[in-house]
């Protein structure tokens, strides 16, 4: 090797190492500010209105190179950048989502036992009850008066911020507690955090102006407290709340705010969705499985195509194509018995293709065309992206879902490709910065093909 080329190279190394820090650091104050599905949106909408996106609500062509979003219940969102070719002929979209597994407050949210107040929860998506214990929780969300006065809460991510817990029993009196299957040592009734000692009404309404009846109105989250850190002497991890799904939502956001910033039309209109209920079933009006995609793509046809019909707006959208920007699994030294040999993701390999979901004998999976493989093969090498094949575990033990299938109801080709995790619906989530970035760069590279 020639001096020269040693000094590229290390040239090359420190502007890697550059693009690396910027983005993490970059995703992880996202991360910061996006707790919930309704922050991560509102997030969302800031970065999008700053590099010139518009809502389309506001806007009666669609031009290539025009850049716009519509949002959806303050939770769902749909940005794109006009491409050359028209809507008509499809478009590309990565579509994440930005809910994540956490405690709901019931609507009757409080109530005292033994002079303790508590706030009555239900679980959102799969979580292992026991991992929420004695650890600090921030409460985040939104109460609606009847009157439609809107107050949103956030407690506990501040600096002087009070926190809450759920309290654990100790291991002097817990024999009865270890005993017990893991699944079954804390029940779901009893998974209620500590909101404080007496009733807490008058703080409540000294506070936000709020009634305990107003609560019935509300949505509020019990999250884990805490902004994201990184992991390891060689900050080689970034451990976070809500990586699952947020590393590929805020990726996708990412790269579509690079190609916004490139003012050069794409050849396709190229589209991130950023979703909501995807940890139960994408269920719901802001869920996958509702109409807001298609709806979405009509509207841009009818500002495109004054006299589109409904065929072609379902013509439309067999011609499209899509990354499922979801996460998965990475292998874990820990637990080799989760995998399937050979065919699981690595931690620093970069995001994986997800071929099918699903559980068992590939039940309610979305299984990628072969020819779509090949063709995001062909993107990704030829963009240079570190990237790799994963499966979500050894047969008859792994399996799960994304929103995979609810795009290919469409006709349209879907691929699930994300950021390999570590813990993966745990409170803390770890995710390699190396990951997070290719993530990003294999999204970009998709939408320039």
């Amino acid at each position: 090797m020639k001096k020269n080329d040693r000094g590229r190279k290390k040239a090359d190394r420190v502007k890697d190492d550059k693009e690396l820090d910027a983005y993490c650091a970059a995703y992880m104050d996202f991360l910061a500010k996006g707790k919930t599905e309704r922050t991560c949106y509102a997030e969302a909408v800031r970065l999008l209105e700053a590099c010139g996106f518009k809502s389309l609500d506001t806007v009666t062509t669609f031009k290539p190179g025009d850049r716009i979003y519509r949002g959806y219940h303050g939770k769902t969102l749909f940005a794109a950048v006009a491409g050359k070719a028209p809507v008509a002929e499809g478009i590309r979209v990565v579509g994440g989502h930005t809910d994540a597994p956490r405690l709901d407050l019931k609507p009757h949210a409080l109530y005292e036992k033994d002079g303790i107040t508590y706030f009555d929860t239900h679980m959102y998506g799969g979580i292992k009850k026991y991992q929420w214990l004695a650890m600090p929780l921030a409460l985040y969300g939104t109460v609606v008066k009847k009157d439609g006065t809107r107050v949103d809460i956030a407690i506990g991510d501040q600096p002087g911020d009070p926190v809450f817990m759920i309290s654990d029993i100790l291991p002097h009196f817990g024999k009865d507690q270890l005993d017990k299957p893991t699944r079954d040592a804390v029940a779901a009734e009893d998974m209620d955090v500590i909101a404080g000692l007496g009733p807490i009404d008058e703080r409540l309404k000294k506070a936000y102006g709020l009634e305990k009846d107003d609560l019935l109105s509300a949505e509020l989250e019990i999250v884990p407290a805490g902004a994201p850190r990184e992991v390891g002497l060689d900050r080689a991890f970034i451990a976070a709340y809500g990586h699952d799904d947020r590393v590929c939502a805020y990726a996708g956001l990412s790269a579509l705010l690079d190609l916004a910033q490139a003012k050069k039309a794409p050849n396709k209109t190229c589209a991130v969705v950023i979703c909501d209920k995807e940890e139960i079933g994408s269920v719901g009006a802001t869920g996958m499985e509702s109409s807001f995609f298609e709806n979405t793509v009509a509207e841009l046809l009818d500002r495109q195509e004054k006299n589109a019909r409904d065929i072609d707006v379902r013509r439309a959208l067999e011609r499209s194509s899509m990354l499922s920007a979801d996460v998965c699994a990475a292998s874990d030294p820990h637990f080799p018995d989760a995998d399937s040999v050979g065919n699981a993701a690595k931690m620093g390999k970069g995001p994986a293709a997800i071929k099918y979901t699903g559980a068992a004998a590939k039940s309610g999976a979305s299984d990628a065309r072969a020819e779509f493989v090949a063709d995001i093969r062909r993107i990704m090498d030829g963009a240079k992206v570190d990237w790799q094949i994963g499966e979500l575990g050894r047969a008859e033990k792994g399996g799960g879902g994304t929103i995979a299938k609810c795009m290919a109801r469409f006709g349209m080709d879907v691929l699930d490709f994300g950021t390999p995790l570590f813990s993966m619906h745990a409170p803390w989530e770890l995710a390699s910065r190396h990951d997070c970035l290719h993530t990003k760069k294999a999204y970009a590279a998709y939408f320039a093909d």
